[in-house]
């Protein structure tokens, strides 16, 4: 009888951590370009569902993603449900950064997607961007804990050195705004910029940048589809506040013709509330 109990007393202990945990991934997964040759996108694609099946985050923020792949995704991650929009309408036109979560596990409070520019309520290009850049957001409670946090995914521009910068104040500002309980926040994405820059140095002032505990020796997170690209470079992130790091890497995840599955390498992230 003694046994039993602390049998059962461990597997509620397991059950515990497992459900106090939150998994998340972000990935540029590279949009569905005809011209990337032996790298497009059909080539890629179920290396790519076959990783996030196996991995099994709570929550994927990807960045890139046309509408059409974006159906392909829904197919290929049923567990998932996904809040978002096409950058270029506000509704299917253009890439989304569309913000994956276990539909079983977690409640929708809230969600919305702002553009980085100075009218972040509509379509728009902001400051010297190239082109309209935005962030998706949700509000989510956990099923089984009922733990509320905030979830923030964005894609900032290649081109725009000021819209990189004010991109960073403006997102600071609206989770500042929306913020108001102190929930825990994960903010991710593709920033295009390394850790160096002033607008991450800015950032990271305020949040935890989660390659601090990096386990491998991946550090930079684009590839440009080349083997032998240097792995330095490093522009996409997972940030958080109020949340315990537990572990972080940057996966390295090929297609069996030996190629990358995307232009950039996902962030896998592992946390405790």
């Amino acid at each position: 009888m003694k046994n039993i109990l602390v049998m059962i007393m461990l597997f509620s202990f397991s059950n515990y951590q497992k459900d106090n945990e939150l998994k998340v991934i972000s990935y540029n997964i590279r949009y569905n370009n005809l011209n990337d040759g032996i790298n497009k996108w059909d080539n890629r694609k179920e290396t790519l569902f076959n990783f996030l099946e196996d991995e099994y985050p709570d929550f994927i923020g990807m960045q890139e993603v046309l509408e059409n792949q974006l159906n392909e995704l829904q197919i290929n991650l049923k567990d998932y449900s996904f809040i978002g929009i096409g950058r270029e309408d506000g509704q299917n036109k253009g890439e989304f950064s569309p913000l994956f979560y276990l539909k079983d596990s977690y409640n929708v409070i809230k969600t919305s997607t702002f553009w980085l520019s100075d009218t972040p309520d509509k379509v728009s290009v902001g400051w010297d961007a190239a082109l309209e850049r935005i962030c998706t957001y949700g509000y989510f409670e956990s099923k089984k804990m009922k733990k509320r946090f905030w979830v923030f995914n964005t894609h900032f521009d290649h081109m725009g050195g000021v819209a990189r910068k004010k991109s960073i104040e403006l997102i600071m500002s609206k989770i500042d705004k929306l913020n108001t309980e102190n929930d825990p926040v994960v903010l991710m994405g593709d920033f295009n910029l390394i850790p160096i820059s002033d607008p991450i140095k800015v950032l990271s002032e305020k949040f935890i940048d989660s390659f601090s505990i990096n386990s491998n020796n991946l550090i930079g997170t684009y590839n440009g589809f080349n083997e032998l690209y240097d792995n330095s470079r490093r522009i996409d992130y997972i940030f958080s506040k109020g949340l315990i790091l537990k572990s972080s890497e940057n996966v390295a995840v090929k297609t069996p013709y030996g190629g990358w599955a995307s232009d950039h390498h996902p962030v896998k992230v592992l946390f405790n509330f």
